[in-house]
């Protein structure tokens, strides 16, 4: 996959992108990315990008100009390296909330371009090359740049080859649709506090039916708004259906 980044703050992703998952990914070849100040690319003898709003208004508004000549350029730059055009993210306080579904879908694209903002917003004509409008929630940001290394981390983890073990990333929280299950490693009893004895027992069937039971027991008691989304199977059904009692137990039931 390749990702390009526009912004006037290329040096704020020398360190989070060049650490950890996605710095192996990129040190593997199973990541190409490219960081492009748009600046460069201003017409005025300034470099400005930004100007005051049409009508008024508080703040500075981003060029078209500039963002979309980088654009143009990054996107000559990967035809040229056979990638598509694929997916133009725009970073906005007014796009859908970011979620794993979403990083899902953005990891079957070959070729990403995040355009990150700052100031009051973007002139809306740059809106005619995006694809894809995102936020990170209902809070506002000094910029686009934060936002944009959260996706392109959870996206990536996402490709083929990138994590350790494959089967990391489908048993993640959200990627079930539910909350993951708790974890325990070694020592079996650390300081009185003890692994159940289930997960210790070497029964693979007891166990699988030991971590659904909990997914559902932690979805209910911190999302419950996400089993409204389920379609739950009769093994799940039962299985809450006990979690429940278990949490909330009827005091008349025998």
């Amino acid at each position: 996959m390749r990702i390009d980044v526009l912004s006037i703050f290329p040096n704020m992703f020398n360190g989070p992108m060049g650490e950890s998952i996605v710095g192996k990914a990129i040190e593997k070849g199973v990541l190409d990315m490219h960081i492009t100040d748009f600046r460069k690319y201003s017409t005025n003898k300034h470099h400005n990008v930004d100007d005051y709003p049409f009508g008024g208004g508080a703040g500075m508004l981003l060029q078209a100009q500039p963002i979309l000549d980088a654009f143009a350029a990054t996107q000559a730059a990967a035809k040229q390296a056979d990638y598509s055009s694929g997916r133009v993210i725009l970073l906005d306080p007014a796009g859908k909330q970011f979620n794993q579904r979403a990083a899902e879908d953005l990891a079957t694209a070959d070729h990403l371009t995040f355009i990150c903002g700052h100031y009051e917003g973007y002139d809306e004509r740059i809106k005619t090359v995006v694809t894809d409008e995102y936020s990170m929630g209902d809070f506002i940001l000094t910029g686009g740049e934060l936002p944009a290394m959260t996706i392109i981390d959870a996206t990536a983890r996402l490709l083929p080859g990138v994590l350790g073990n494959q089967e990391s990333a489908p048993g993640d929280s959200f990627s079930t649709g539910l909350l993951e299950y708790p974890q325990y490693t070694r020592p079996a009893d650390f300081r009185g506090m003890k692994v159940p004895d289930v997960l210790i027992s070497g029964n693979h069937q007891k166990i699988a039916e030991w971590q659904q039971k909990e997914a559902l027991r932690k979805t209910l008691l911190r999302r419950p708004e996400l089993i409204d989304y389920q379609k739950l199977t009769a093994e799940q059904k039962r299985l809450l259906a006990q979690v429940k009692m278990e949490e909330n137990p009827d005091p008349d039931y025998d």
